[in-house]
């Protein structure tokens, strides 16, 4: 259990990292599915943009330097929200293929959340 959670925490970690900065830079000819980040105001791309980064780099860092391992639930939970409020802002415009994709994103950190809380905790630096 330990080792496929790794593997969802280091994919969706560099995911969220990479989605995060692309917030930050929306660069020209994005694809249909994300064509969406050119109408998002300027004030959610950067709310959006450093949770998602930041909950990227928490669902790696702690685990890798055994400090703060408990950061790692969090990381997944906010991200989660943002996941959640994702939802509502796709359901807004009526974006179906989006709100699956949040909602999936959703269900896998409050998975990677509830098993690195309860499950199998990151050991912590002795």
């Amino acid at each position: 259990m330990n080792r496929f959670l790794w593997v969802l925490q280091i994919f969706f970690g560099l995911y969220f990292v990479a989605i995060g900065v692309t917030h930050f830079v929306v660069p020209t000819g994005l694809p249909d599915l994300i064509s969406w980040m050119y109408e998002l105001p300027t004030t959610l791309h950067v709310t959006a943009g450093i949770a998602e980064v930041l909950g990227g780099l928490g669902l790696i860092l702690p685990g890798l330097t055994k400090i703060r391992t408990e950061l790692t639930a969090l990381a997944a939970t906010g991200l989660g929200a943002v996941m959640i409020g994702a939802v509502i802002w796709h359901a807004g415009r009526g974006e179906a293929p989006q709100i699956v994709t949040n909602v999936i994103l959703a269900a896998v950190m409050g998975f990677i959340a509830y098993s690195r809380w309860r499950v199998t905790p990151l050991p912590a630096k002795t």
